[in-house]
């Protein structure tokens, strides 16, 4: 299985060609679908930083869903089914990263698949895809 992984955070400028691209996958415009935040830690002087979900095999975001909307991802992480999805946000107050990021139109999570997409358009190779081993 794979993941999407920080190879070097050093490099990462503060672009967001990430995160504009997580969105782009999904068919929308903008930053709000984004499944992972590239955010200054104060300035340029302080550099950068990316959260996005580190793939936990023991997922808390897990095991605090009350009605099974998600469900673990092999190799670790977890994925969403929105229809069983009630917008109890406790998913996101779990998550220890604050790696889980909300949808206010729909009410629902975004999380992370994994899918690398976003490597694909970042220029300063800050993300990469790692094997999971499972």
């Amino acid at each position: 299985m794979k993941r999407l992984a920080i190879i070097d955070v050093e490099r990462c400028v503060g672009c967001q060609l990430c995160m504009f691209a997580c969105s782009r996958r999904l068919g929308f415009a903008g930053l709000d679908k984004a499944a992972l935040y590239a955010k200054s830690v104060g300035g340029f002087e302080r550099g950068f930083t990316v959260i996005v979900c580190r793939a936990c095999i023991d997922a808390p975001c897990l095991r605090a869903c009350p009605v099974d909307a998600l469900r673990a991802r092999t190799g670790g992480g977890v994925l969403l089914d929105p229809s069983k999805c009630i917008g109890c946000r406790f998913c996101e107050k779990a998550c220890d990263i604050r790696a889980i990021f909300w949808d206010d139109s729909t009410n629902k999570p975004v999380i992370c698949v994994h899918c690398g997409y976003c490597v694909n358009y970042c220029n300063f190779r800050v993300l990469g895809i790692e094997e999971t081993g499972k």
